[in-house]
């Protein structure tokens, strides 16, 4: 199994905490999310996933044992044992991989926006994205990546925000999206869900349509005793449609 060296940022003091971005995202998706931890007492650790941001790009195919790997790899280097996880969408997905394989190295685990499984269909729908980005570059999805992230009524009023998302998304590398999009067409930890063991939260947005609340309650329903969370109003990319609601969500799990 390769390991690429990520990009990544450490910051703060205290118990660690390791972020993991969604697909076509990078580490500063966190920022609000990393300040607020720093600041109540929290040393973080924000990765460009491989393929995203500041990371390299290999050669594909990505599986998701991999770019947990990746990770582990950045643990090692800040010589962090042991970390809380807290992934959204692909962050998530790639959390699961870390969990199940790497259990004794992960204290509690935050799953946002994420799935354990996409159904039969699945396959399908992740090879026809990256064949629309293989044509057409990232901005032939980026209206529809857009309209999933942030809910309506989030466009409308923080346009600021949604801009300053499309502008990573656009800069996301087509090579590295695709690659991960191959690690995400295979995904399928539903049935290995109860090998994890830290403490699990849960979080579901009410408006995602990406990966709707009833896949946030699959996953809570197989992982021992997790706490199931939904935010009302938030779509896909809660962490920053919902950054204080989210924010609050996270602090209050780790520090219990």
């Amino acid at each position: 199994m390769s390991v690429a060296p990520l990009h990544f940022i450490d910051a703060g003091a205290g118990p660690a905490v390791v972020l993991v971005h969604a697909i076509g995202c990078d580490l500063h998706m966190w920022d609000e999310l990393a300040a607020d931890l720093i600041a109540n007492g929290m040393r973080v650790v924000r990765v460009d996933v491989r393929g995203h941001g500041a990371s390299p790009v290999p050669e594909r195919p990505y599986s998701l044992a991999e770019l947990a790997g990746d990770v582990a790899a950045v643990l090692d280097r800040c010589g962090v044992a042991r970390a809380h996880w807290v992934g959204l969408s692909m962050g998530g997905m790639i959390g699961q991989a870390f969990a199940i394989e790497r259990g004794e190295r992960l204290a509690k685990l935050v799953l946002a926006n994420t799935t354990s499984s996409y159904g039969a269909d699945g396959r399908k729908m992740w090879e026809a994205r990256a064949k629309a980005v293989e044509d057409g570059g990232m901005a032939a999805i980026t209206d529809l990546a857009m309209t999933r992230y942030f809910s309506d009524e989030f466009r409308a009023r923080r346009p600021d925000v949604v801009e300053r998302v499309r502008g990573r998304f656009l800069e996301t590398n087509p090579k590295g999206y695709i690659g991960c999009c191959d690690a995400i067409r295979d995904l399928d930890y539903t049935a290995q869900l109860p090998r994890i063991a830290a403490p699990t939260l849960v979080i579901a947005g009410e408006k995602d349509a990406g990966t709707p609340p009833a896949m946030s309650e699959e996953i809570a329903k197989r992982v021992p005793d997790a706490r199931l969370a939904i935010i009302p109003g938030a779509a896909h990319l809660s962490a920053a449609e919902k950054a204080a609601e989210f924010a609050a969500l996270v602090r209050d799990f780790l520090a219990a």
